[in-house]
């Protein structure tokens, strides 16, 4: 996927794939930090998300402490959670530590959850 991932897509291909980039969105919200009692999604662990004109995900992630011992387990529930979603033809995963995590990457609906806000 190296090669496609600087593919242009055009604005037709933008609105064909809104739909599916939703989908994985929500497959995301499905898979929770171990720790945290809050999906990875809204934890701020998702950096970048993008799919490709053949489907293909390509999600780079971060955890909330690099030394995370369930690390190899989240990462299997993220590429399973992703790859169930319709129309997903693949998921890669890069797994990267910088910037480095803190809370002020948490959506509004984490900081409610967590009793920040």
């Amino acid at each position: 996927m190296a090669n496609e991932e600087k593919e242009v897509l055009t604005a037709e291909d933008l609105k064909e794939l809104a739909p599916l980039y939703s989908d994985v969105v929500l497959a995301l919200k499905q898979v929770y930090d171990p720790e945290i009692p809050v999906n990875i999604y809204d934890l701020g662990l998702i950096y970048e998300l993008q799919i490709n004109k053949k489907r293909e995900v390509h999600i780079e992630m971060t955890f909330t402490a690099p030394n995370c011992p369930m690390a190899d387990e989240v990462l299997a529930e993220v590429k399973q959670s992703v790859e169930d979603v319709p129309g997903v033809t693949g998921c890669e995963i890069e797994l990267v530590f910088e910037p480095a995590w803190d809370q002020s990457m948490l959506s509004d609906e984490a900081r409610v959850d967590l009793g920040l806000d």
